[in-house]
């Protein structure tokens, strides 16, 4: 059996959570490979709203397996406000979630790293999430890391202590107050709740259930312009967001990925620092935030919104190799005369190109070509192909015209019974 994988195609916010819980009884397995509770996957239905930062997204469905993977990385105190707000409506997990022991973990010293280098950045700051995730990745590479393998071993306690001196010389170097005490205590609580579920060798594990004809799901977080090699740098997330970040997040070789779900909203988002092309500074952008409920599942921020980006969603469909695209929040675009899709860029040599190029702040204006937009409020009402609005067709007709690729589910609202198989 193949793995399919299932990522963003933007600067992330796309909706991947709502479609991983929609496909997930596809599956037998769900697996998340990489980022961390930077992540912010919402799920509604039953009139809940959920969002889950670490644990992957099928988790709301019975029977199926769901794995960290090896190229997460975990809070513990994040990790057990999830488990603990699940409790709260009556989800037993404990059967179902599955831990890689190489995946490795955020310190609170991770976190309090992430703030100080943000606060001494000033005006060039990258918007981070501060949670943690660019330090624990440069551990990890640093070789200097701890893993969840670890957390079993009965030095344990020693190995953090010597990260944690390691990381205090570091913060010596900046002007920054900081109380390790009010994280360290709730830190340990969670690295007890952790020990509670099945800690594996994941890419054995996985690999055996594909040899037995297993079906797998390989969630992705953030979005493909936040990979840190191919996403608009120096603002981007500091793990591989993209589908080869699949084999490396999860211990499975090339030839076993098959389809590859790219995820975008019918506009575009980003939050933070870092360039946007499309970016709308108007009533319009302002609409579309308020339409869409633009503001980040993690830190609550307001998303900036703006129109459709071509160039940059080629881009992320020839890295990802996608096979079908699905297409979230079209109802939020109902009552517009016309939208706008950016098909190039105006750079700063005065040359025009229809294709990202290495530095966007390069680009000094946009090539828009302009559609009928489409008048139908009610969309959330649609549970038919065939019901949608006429322009809205034509709409979805001309993104797959523009990418050559077909875009196989549309999403009209947050439920899950909001979606259209196409």
């Amino acid at each position: 059996m193949k793995v399919d994988v299932l990522l963003g195609l933007q600067w992330g916010d796309e909706g991947k959570g709502k479609i991983v819980d929609v496909l997930t009884p596809q599956y037998n397995v769900i697996a998340r490979f990489q980022g961390g509770p930077n992540a912010g996957h919402t799920l509604e239905f039953n009139n809940i709203k959920h969002v889950l930062h670490t644990i992957p997204s099928g988790i709301f469905r019975e029977g199926q397996i769901n794995i960290i993977g090896n190229g997460v990385v975990i809070d513990p105190i994040i990790f057990k406000k999830e488990i603990d707000k699940l409790k709260t409506i009556n989800v037993d997990i404990s059967k179902q979630l599955l831990i890689s022991k190489k995946a490795h973990l955020i310190l609170p010293s991770h976190r309090i790293l992430d703030a100080a280098s943000e606060a001494a950045k000033g005006k060039t700051k990258i918007g981070s999430t501060l949670k943690g995730i660019g330090p624990t990745y440069m551990d990890k590479t640093g070789r200097n890391g701890l893993r969840i393998g670890d957390i079993l071993s009965v030095d344990f306690k020693e190995k953090y202590n010597a990260l944690l001196q390691k990381h205090q010389e570091l913060l010596k170097m900046y002007n920054y107050e900081y109380k390790l005490e009010e994280f360290e205590a709730g830190w340990f609580e969670g690295i007890e709740e952790i020990k509670k579920y099945r800690i594996i060798d994941s890419e054995h594990y996985l690999n055996q259930l594909l040899t037995e004809g297993k079906t797998v799901l390989a969630e992705g977080a953030q979005g493909t312009l936040l990979d840190v090699d191919f996403g608009s740098y120096p603002y981007v997330t500091s793990s591989n967001t993209i589908t080869a970040g699949a084999c490396t997040g999860l211990g499975v070789a090339p030839n076993r990925i098959g389809k590859v779900l790219g995820v975008f909203k019918a506009y575009c988002t980003r939050v933070g620092s870092g360039p946007f092309p499309t970016e709308l500074h108007c009533d319009t952008g302002e609409l579309i935030r308020k339409k869409g409920n633009e503001f980040g599942s993690t830190t609550g921020r307001p998303r900036r919104c703006g129109w459709l980006d071509l160039p940059a969603l080629n881009y992320a469909i020839m890295l990802n190799g996608v096979t079908s695209l699905i297409m979230m929040k079209a109802d939020v675009l109902s009552g517009f005369d016309k939208i706008k899709v950016a098909t190039g860029y105006k750079l700063d040599s005065g040359e025009t190109i229809n294709y990202l190029p290495y530095d966007l702040e390069t680009v000094t204006g946009v090539v828009f070509e302009e559609l009928d937009g489409w008048s139908e409020n009610d969309l959330k009402e649609v549970k038919c192909k065939n019901c949608l609005p006429g322009s809205l067709k034509k709409y979805i007709a001309f993104i797959e015209e523009k990418t050559k690729v077909p875009v196989s589910i549309i999403s009209l609202g947050p439920n899950r019974n909001q979606t259209i198989m196409l």
